[in-house]
């Protein structure tokens, strides 16, 4: 198998299978586990942060095939751009797909501080008897996971692009798509509660949920080509990858875990996945 497919293989995956187990999790199985939730998001967050920090980072500055080290310059600006990018599509998703969609009052919040109102199942307390308000919120949140799927694969294929798959850079790339996948689970959720609940039959609810991160497959290959052009592509496509990730990090999985669990225990889950990370890129 060549880098490229085992690439796809490697993002389909943690796109259409991470997500699609959200799904499932949430048609078959229950949505009482905010505990089990927080710390799993933190370990993974934990995991990305030192992918970010010990391969993909200085992967950036001393991207492979090129002699010489990309400007640092250069490097913090493509994170820049990375971080950028994914704050202003998750705002836009945001106002197209609030998490307590389609309004906000005293039993609406607008922060999500549960894993009822991370996945919407809180929503589908309060209107029972509105099924095709349910229905809507998990379309328009389906697309909108879709289109935030995109960028994640980018990060995947980046990782890829310059190694082959014996590689230990390549053992720290399907890492990134194994914590990618977890990261997908509540998402996974998020679209699937509205759809069951608004008269959607539970296994076309999972395959739709599971075809919302199909578009990460795409957005591998798109990562993947740009970062085999040239070691400057690749060093910005590798900054960019780092950017998006900082902002699923420090915008997304760590708040989401705190807020949904208030301990002490989701900070150490952060340094266990941390030292995880570490283990994979230095051991």
């Amino acid at each position: 198998m060549d880098t490229v497919t085992y690439a796809v293989v490697v993002t389909a995956l943690a796109g259409i299978v991470g997500t699609g187990l959200g799904g499932l999790l949430a048609a078959f199985i229950g949505r009482d586990s905010d505990k089990n939730v927080s710390l799993l998001l933190s370990f993974a967050a934990g995991i990305m942060l030192a992918v970010v920090s010990f391969d993909l980072l200085p992967d950036a500055i001393h991207p492979e095939g090129s002699a010489e080290s990309i400007g640092i310059y250069t490097v913090i600006g493509g994170t820049a751009v990375g971080y950028v990018v994914i704050a202003l599509l998750n705002r836009i998703i945001d106002r197209r797909a609030d998490r307590e969609v389609p309004h906000i009052d005293k039993d609406h919040p607008k922060t999500a501080d549960s894993l009822g109102e991370l996945i919407h199942s809180d929503h589908y307390e309060v209107h029972k008897n509105r099924k095709s308000e349910l229905f809507t919120a998990g379309v328009v949140m389906a697309f909108a996971i879709a289109l935030h799927n995109m960028p994640e694969g980018m990060v995947i294929g980046a990782s890829f692009a310059y190694s082959d798959i014996s590689s230990t850079a390549a053992t720290g790339a399907l890492l990134l798509a194994i914590v990618i996948g977890f990261h997908n689970i509540p998402e996974g959720m998020a679209v699937a509660v509205p759809l069951i609940a608004g008269g959607t039959k539970k296994f076309k609810a999972v395959l739709l949920t599971a075809l919302s991160g199909a578009p990460t497959v795409i957005g591998a290959l798109i990562g993947y080509w740009i970062g085999a052009m040239s070691p400057l592509a690749l060093s910005f496509s590798m900054s960019f990858a780092s950017g998006a990730m900082l902002y699923v990090i420090f915008g997304e999985l760590l708040p989401e875990s705190i807020l949904i669990w208030r301990s002490k225990l989701p900070a150490f889950m952060v340094l266990c996945g941390i030292a995880v990370g570490m283990l994979v890129v230095y051991a």
